[in-house]
């Protein structure tokens, strides 16, 4: 029977060439198809629940979740951060590093474990991430999938102002004050029919804490200046050829479903469900039909695609 996360929450390490190294859990039987999940901005492995990586286990794949760098127990870089009007004016300091480091580290992670080939997950800039894999090393990709993502370009998936101020706030500088901090965003992002569990997201916010091996809002902020440094990448989009699924809902205030859409417009055949009040958060009771959906898309490999939209 697989192991599913219930059974094992193990941080494994896997030391790259470039100096990083790049926490990831792995679950699973190993001879099922290999499924990487790649997290979003200032999230640790952990924010992909139990429930979400064991509905996919049990629907027969291989999950490996990795904590990107300058999250969680991977490597948080030395270079300052950005300072908070450098990230408003979208003006990264030069030893910025890109999304383009941030796929090596997770195709890093794929040879550390000897797996070849991978069905992507992303959400947000794990989505990002995970678009940069699939356009720069098809070879690696099964298929895609894009979490509530965008394209970088300025015209699409921006935020709300309502948002910005949110983010622009003094970050936490203790576990209470991210745990607080989490909360009031995520109720904020969250949409506007699936309303948060805030005993579980507290859990959620109090463990990724816990597990940061350096300071979070410093890392938070060099991952969004690699976001930025990493601009436009509507064309690089174009010429993924793996098959993409492409997920958001219609009232997310932190990228906005004009990302999805430009996603989808981007990437040729790209499939797209739209999920009506669904924000820039995944819910329990969205968990099923999500990960229904993934699993789906990855078991028709090679099928072409078209827009559906779910009430």
């Amino acid at each position: 029977m697989p192991e599913t996360s219930g059974a094992r929450n193990v941080d494994q390490y896997a030391p790259l060439a470039s100096g990083m190294t790049i926490c990831f859990r792995d679950y699973g039987d190993k001879a099922d198809p290999a499924m990487l999940l790649v997290a979003g901005l200032g999230e640790d492995l952990t924010f992909w629940t139990d429930s979400f990586v064991d509905s996919l286990v049990t629907r027969g794949f291989r999950v490996v979740a990795i904590d990107n760098r300058d999250s969680g127990q991977s490597t948080f870089v030395t270079a300052p951060p950005p300072g908070l009007w450098r990230q408003i004016a979208a003006r990264p300091r030069g030893d910025a590093y890109t999304l383009a480091d941030m796929a090596e580290d997770a195709l890093g992670v794929l040879d550390h474990l000897g797996i070849s080939q991978a069905h992507l997950v992303g959400r947000s800039m794990g989505g990002m991430i995970a678009q940069t894999i699939a356009a720069t090393a098809p070879e690696r990709v099964l298929s895609l999938t894009s979490l509530y993502s965008t394209t970088g370009a300025k015209k699409v998936g921006g935020p709300t102002l309502s948002t910005v101020r949110l983010l622009a706030s003094p970050p936490a500088r203790n576990r209470t004050a991210a745990v607080r901090a989490h909360l009031r965003l995520t109720r904020h992002i969250a949409g506007t029919d699936h309303p948060i569990d805030d005993a579980a997201e507290a859990a959620i916010a109090a463990r990724g804490w816990d597990r940061s091996a350096g300071e979070p809002a410093a890392g938070t902020a060099r991952q969004i200046q690699a976001i930025q440094r990493s601009g436009d990448r509507t064309a690089q989009l174009s010429r993924i050829t793996a098959p993409t699924l492409v997920i958001n809902g219609d009232r997310d205030p932190l990228v906005a479903p004009s990302g999805g859409a430009a996603t989808v417009r981007a990437i040729r055949s790209a499939q797209h469900v739209v999920i009506p009040g669904m924000g820039h958060h995944i819910p329990e009771a969205l968990v099923e039909p999500i990960t229904t959906y993934i699993a789906q898309h990855a078991n028709r490999v090679g099928e072409g695609g078209n827009h559906v939209r779910i009430s």
